[in-house]
């Protein structure tokens, strides 16, 4: 049965395969038969004969950009805005809280620029706060909104309809085709992709920027549908920067927590060269003079105290004749609000290692893997090849208390950087599993 078996399947794979010899052959004989029949028929008397293309008279269709050279009705391809964006940004980022490093390193990319053309013109930084090359963030809960102001250089209306309103078009790549000719340019974004990402959060988007090449400001505004906005902002004037104001999503309220906005700016953006402020508002303790009022209820609690403890009341009586001149004060608290600085660590590995000293490096390995020891030992080296990169490597001096249990678990001890901004942090293959204890 097995052999009968195997005999049919060869005798059917020899078919096959004498089907495919025979097909090609057919073609071809059928081909020098047309040319044979052509031939007869043809009477061209004692002149030399000439064999005939079978092709001879086959129109062929070749495509062409040439819109005049295209027959028939033309059309573009219609899209969906709002699936189109969806698919965009949720292919590119898996995280939503990726939206807040996108907007920061677009804002140091503008700073970047207007410090850069600062170098030949130092009027464009102009005076007062406007010159201060900075970033802030504002988190309204009430409003529930999330603005990140930068004083950089800003965006004309041409430049929000052409930036913001054409999808993969990148402002900083085009500023390095400008000035990549001698100019050491070294911007973060060169896709025009990262703005987009503020969808994954908000509703609604508010751009407002002034550029120095335009005398007013404007303000773009979209929600991510098929259309967008521009008009003249006659709101509060930014001098030169840009302004962007996010009306958050109901499931993304916890960016609008000081505490997760601190996390997020410490752990992507940490590295940024301008200073990274965040509007925070916290409690404190003062001390107030107690007004009369206040002196009456006192006077109650202490005849109260008095009935119950006689003897506390001489000893506190004694100590009040002593105060007498003192002023009566009592603690109360108040809300503060005030700016306060995130990112104050220096990126050291892009810095030569004769330069550092042992404190920075000390203090730097305390930065990055908030360990409050010291290291055991570093290394701080340069690689160039196919990939260039710079790296800090650094062994603890103490195991971690979970170095065995979590031994087969994924370390996130050591974050990749691209122009100071942190990018992931997860390696699966770069180091064996039983060097998981390095960090850097």
């Amino acid at each position: 049965c097995r052999a009968s078996v195997r005999d049919v399947s060869s005798r059917a794979s020899a078919r096959s395969r004498m089907l495919k010899l025979l097909v090609p052959l057919s073609v071809v004989l059928l081909a020098q038969q047309c040319c044979a029949a052509q031939a007869d028929v043809l009477d061209f008397g004692d002149a030399p004969r000439v064999m005939r293309s079978p092709w001879e008279g086959l129109r062929v269709g070749m495509k062409t950009d040439d819109a005049a050279a295209k027959p028939g009705e033309q059309f573009q391809f219609q899209a969906d805005v709002n699936k189109l964006m969806d698919i965009i940004i949720n292919s590119l980022y898996s995280k939503k809280e990726i939206f807040l490093r996108e907007l920061i390193s677009n804002g140091s990319d503008a700073l970047d620029k207007v410090r850069f053309m600062s170098l030949t013109d130092p009027s464009v930084l102009g005076e007062g706060d406007t010159a201060k090359l900075e970033m802030k963030l504002i988190a309204d809960k009430e409003a529930k909104t999330l603005t990140l102001i930068d004083r950089g250089c800003g965006m004309s209306k041409e430049d929000l309809i052409n930036q913001l309103g054409t999808v993969a078009q990148s402002g900083t790549s085009s500023f390095i085709e400008a000035f990549s000719e001698g100019a050491d340019v070294n911007l973060i974004g060169q896709f025009g992709v990262g703005f987009y990402s503020v969808y994954l959060v908000a509703d609604t988007v508010a751009v407002h920027s002034k550029s120095n090449d335009d005398d007013k400001q404007w303000v773009w505004e979209s929600s991510a549908d098929s259309t967008f906005s521009v008009t003249e902002d006659v709101g509060e004037q930014l001098g030169r920067g840009t302004k962007i104001v996010l009306t958050l999503k109901e499931d993304a309220l916890e960016f609008l927590e000081e505490e997760r906005l601190k996390g997020l700016i410490r752990r992507y953006s940490e590295f940024i060269n301008f200073p990274i402020y965040l509007y925070t508002t916290k409690e404190e303790e003062e001390e107030v003079p107690i007004e009369e009022g206040d002196d009456e209820g006192e006077e109650v609690e202490e005849e109260e105290d008095e009935s119950e403890d006689e003897e506390d009341e001489e000893i506190e009586d004694a100590e009040d004749e002593e105060e007498d001149d003192a002023p009566k004060t009592k603690k109360v608290k108040k809300t503060v609000s005030d700016w306060e600085l995130i990112n104050d660590a220096k990126a050291l590995w892009t810095r030569n290692p004769a330069d550092i000293t042992e404190e920075e490096y000390k203090s730097f390995y305390q930065s990055l893997t908030k360990d409050f020891g010291e290291p055991l030992t570093h290394t701080h080296f340069s690689a160039e090849g196919e990939v260039e990169f710079k790296s800090i490597l650094y062994i603890p001096k103490e195991a971690g208390h979970d170095v065995y249990n979590d031994y087969y678990k994924k370390q996130n001890n050591l974050k990749l950087y691209v122009r100071r901004v942190m990018i992931t942090d997860e390696f699966d293959e770069l180091l064996p599993k039983y060097l998981g204890f390095i960090k850097g």
